[in-house]
């Protein structure tokens, strides 16, 4: 069991490290979607279906993993998962129909799922040996392994095709793996040290009170996951259809958005030592609804382009806080659960949307953005001191 600064400081890294794969593993794939739809034939009906394989495989998986995670444990269903992840991110552009392209997408969304509740379950322990709010520098590095991913997949497009490309994924992932799961398989994750939190062999049912809030946490991380979401498939519209920007001013929104919550990351733990988590939670939903309300009904592209950057600030730690608090109270379970409201968040928003920009306009159904990050502040209000952290 790692007991001494260095073993925790190596753990860390390592967790770090899976969380940085992640994200690049991830939008690696995602930036090669237009090629692979043109490769597959797919109309954007078709395609919208198969994509939900990965929704569905993540869904699937995450209440599993939280029981294999309590029977193996927490670094060895990582290291697996991320083995999964590596050789499932080859298989999109080996299909030639959207049956197929589901298929393998399933797989993937498995493999994704599986590792973002296995490290996140094993972040929540490391953050509780080393008594320090350390969670949101994990899901920063999350953000910095997705910004790199996109960007080298932008850069090498032209170069290399699909298959290359995300086999190239495939070769470094494994590789990542490698060296990083030699730490995590060494050493025993620390021992559950909260109050509420059941052991790893504690029985599987949590009292109705600790799973009302790990449910309520939950909730904190779908109001920050829809909002994630609605930025990433809408944002650049709203600036291109309503702001008259040009498609490459359109697509710096999102930037400011994602560079924006990367940076709220990295100073979370900063912040967490200064206010704590409920005010933290409250702090950062009362910004973001400020941030939305401006970035969906300003008259102004660079107003709006403002409210995304305060929109990305103020939802960067809702969801690393609301995991943590989760699994704190849960264990394994705990993340599970929130993971999967929260997962359910990011696919609630993009067609919730779509529909209401059909019955008013998309600036005002980007308002809903808004006002999902107030009720996560009002969760964060009522649940401040029911709750440990």
């Amino acid at each position: 069991m790692p007991g001494t600064p260095n073993d925790l400081a190596r753990l860390r890294i390592a967790l770090t490290t899976f969380f940085a794969l992640d994200g690049f593993l991830f939008a690696g794939w995602v930036v090669r979607i237009p090629a692979i739809k043109e490769q597959t034939g797919a109309s954007a009906g078709d395609l919208g279906l198969a994509l939900l394989g990965v929704s569905a495989g993540a869904v699937l998986t995450m209440t599993l993993t939280g029981r294999l995670c309590r029977r193996f444990g927490t670094h060895e269903v990582t290291v697996v998962c991320a083995v999964l992840l590596s050789l499932s991110v080859a298989l999109p552009p080996l299909t030639h129909s959207t049956l197929a392209l589901g298929a393998v997408l399933l797989i993937f969304g498995a493999a994704y799922g599986g590792i973002n509740v296995a490290f996140n379950s094993a972040a929540v322990d490391l953050v509780a040996a080393l008594r320090r709010p350390v969670m949101p520098s994990f899901h920063a590095a999350f953000s910095l392994g997705g910004m790199v991913g996109a960007g080298l997949g932008g850069l090498v497009a032209e170069a290399l095709s699909p298959t290359r490309h995300l086999l190239s994924l495939t070769v470094i992932g494994l590789l990542v793996t490698a060296v990083a799961g030699r730490t995590l398989l060494r050493h025993e994750a620390p021992a559950p040290t909260s109050p509420g939190r059941p052991a790893k062999d504690a029985p599987r049912r949590l009292d109705p009170r600790t799973r009302a809030l790990v449910v309520v946490f939950g909730l904190i991380a779908l109001c920050t996951a829809y909002g994630e979401g609605a930025m990433a498939d809408w944002g650049a519209l709203h600036l291109e259809q309503d702001l008259a920007a040009s498609p490459g001013v359109a697509a710096i929104g999102y930037s400011c958005f994602a560079l924006a919550m990367t940076i709220g990351r990295l100073s979370g733990t900063a912040l967490l030592e200064r206010l704590g988590h409920g005010r933290t939670v409250v702090a950062g939903g009362a910004t973001a609804a400020a941030g939305m309300v401006l970035g969906s009904l300003a008259p102004s592209l660079w107003a709006a382009l403002l409210g995304f950057a305060v929109t990305g600030l103020g939802l960067a730690n809702l969801f690393p806080v609301a995991v943590e608090r989760a699994g704190t109270l849960a264990g394994p379970s705990g993340v599970a659960i929130a993971s999967t409201l929260g997962y359910g968040g990011m696919l609630l928003g993009p067609p919730a949307i779509g529909f209401m920009a059909d019955w008013f306009s998309l600036p005002v159904a980007l308002t809903s953005v808004a006002v999902l990050a107030a009720i996560a502040t009002l969760i964060g209000v009522a649940t401040r001191r029911t709750a440990p952290g």
